[in-house]
């Protein structure tokens, strides 16, 4: 379709009225329309049902004052990771879409019923209950990638958007995305933390109060879905070889992958030689449940087995043990993190700040039950997983890195001046770093 004079205004605006700019802009988002099909979005997509049950999104009212269409999305409610997952990216992408062709069909309506020009929309981002999960690495990949195909084909589309109970875990979020939003983009963020957008100051004096929906303590019950982890039963099933091929142009070039035999653990070794530095590490279990640990000795492990020799057969898919059957816990290696269960599709990252010099050893190893205390009798998944015996193997993609600790704490300083209004939440984000010994685990 040709475009209309306020479709090309908003590219006009979007790159500062410089004409070059805007038209090689416009021409490319019209080759991009006309590609993908998406003139005729509305009419031809229809959201499977698994994404009108678990997606957290939906158009409620308008604004006040500006009488832009409002829409409201439930972020921190939404299983990212599991929506991705039974759905693909591909999915979730043409339903973005779908939203964006919704609100400007919405604005010409609105601009036909208040009698004046309505061009943007406003949306409302609920946080609460985000946290490291939403952090998945194929997660936020998709949103990057939605970001930027909006960013590129709707500019001038978002009036306003509002934020609201954004939790400590928001500053890593904003730092990861932020880069990818354009200055303009960004200075139409209103970003609230706690109960902040109670009262003066807060929605109220964007949203009439009739329309501020009941979770957020308003008076207006909201059809929006409440969201809910997606059943991993729904996830979509890949053949052994086609999943190969997908972990291996995931991992690209700084994920290295290891394959755990029953007994058989993967153990890396990272030397530190200076007093505290941190060591990060991020990893996805993809088969099986596996146990993570990190230790601490003042000993080497066995010579050609340390770390750049560890990692390098880790690519190939094999386990690598350095700990000795001769060394004695307590004795020759200390434990410095409590065993992590990890269970399989989970995402781990974390961090430890060392105190002393010395090789820390991260180890993960097969996941074995102990047997009930309270019944002699053994149990089925136990059965099983013994019958299954040598041929069982876990496998993971895993990720490392040492920083110096003046680094670490530079990075995690950064985010506090990501936003002006993040002081208290960064600070609480950042407390772990500013003790001797302290370290860091989520999902």
């Amino acid at each position: 379709q040709l475009p209309k004079d306020e479709h090309i205004l908003r590219f006009l605006r979007a790159r500062d009225f410089h004409l070059e700019k805007a038209r090689e802009m416009l021409c490319q988002s019209l080759a991009w329309r006309k590609q993908y099909q998406v003139d005729s979005i509305l009419q031809s997509w229809r959201p499977p049902a698994l994404l009108e049950e678990y997606y957290t999104g939906g158009w409620h009212h308008q604004d006040r004052d500006h009488g832009r269409p409002l829409y409201i999305l439930r972020l921190g409610q939404m299983d990212t990771k599991g929506l991705v997952k039974a759905l693909g990216e591909e999915a979730l992408l043409r339903h973005v879409l779908s939203i964006n062709e919704e609100g400007q069909k919405r604005c010409e309506e609105n601009t036909s019923a208040f009698g004046r020009p309505i061009t943007s929309w406003t949306c409302l981002v609920d946080l609460e209950g985000l946290n490291m999960r939403h952090l998945w690495r194929p997660g936020v990949k998709a949103l990057l990638r939605i970001i930027e195909v909006v960013e590129d084909n709707y500019p001038e589309t978002l009036g306003r958007l509002l934020i609201v109970r954004a939790p400590r875990v928001f500053p890593v979020l904003w730092t990861l995305v932020s880069p990818f939003i354009n200055d303009n983009t960004r200075q139409k963020f209103l970003i609230y933390s706690g109960n902040n957008y109670q009262g003066p100051g807060g929605l109220v004096d964007y949203v009439d109060r009739e329309v501020i929906p009941d979770f957020l303590g308003g008076e207006c019950m909201c059809t929006v879905p409440e969201g809910g982890l997606v059943p991993k039963s729904l996830y979509q099933r890949e053949e052994e070889a086609e999943s190969s091929d997908h972990i291996r142009l995931w991992t690209e070039t700084i994920y290295h992958s290891a394959s755990l035999p029953r007994g058989a653990p993967h153990e890396i070794a990272v030397e530190i030689l200076e007093g505290e530095s941190v060591i990060t590490w991020d990893f996805d279990i993809l088969k099986g449940d596996v146990v993570f640990s990190l230790f601490h000795s003042k000993r080497a492990p066995e010579a050609g087995q340390q770390e750049g020799q560890a990692a390098s057969g880790s690519a190939a898919g094999d386990s690598s043990q350095l700990i000795e059957r001769s060394w004695v816990l307590g004795v020759d290696y200390s434990l410095v993190e409590s065993p992590l269960v990890c269970r399989e599709g989970e995402s781990i990252q974390g961090s430890h700040v060392t105190r002393w010099p010395g090789f820390y050893i991260l180890q993960w190893k097969m996941h074995s039950p102990l047997p009930s205390s309270s019944s002699s009798l053994p149990r089925v998944d136990d059965v099983l997983a013994s019958l299954q015996g040598s041929s069982h193997r876990c496998k993971l993609i895993y990720y490392y890195e040492v920083l110096a600790s003046k680094d670490f704490r530079g990075s995690m300083s950064s985010l506090e001046s990501c936003t002006s209004g993040f002081s208290q939440l960064s600070g609480a984000t950042t407390s772990s770093s500013h003790s001797q010994s302290s370290s860091h685990l989520s999902r």
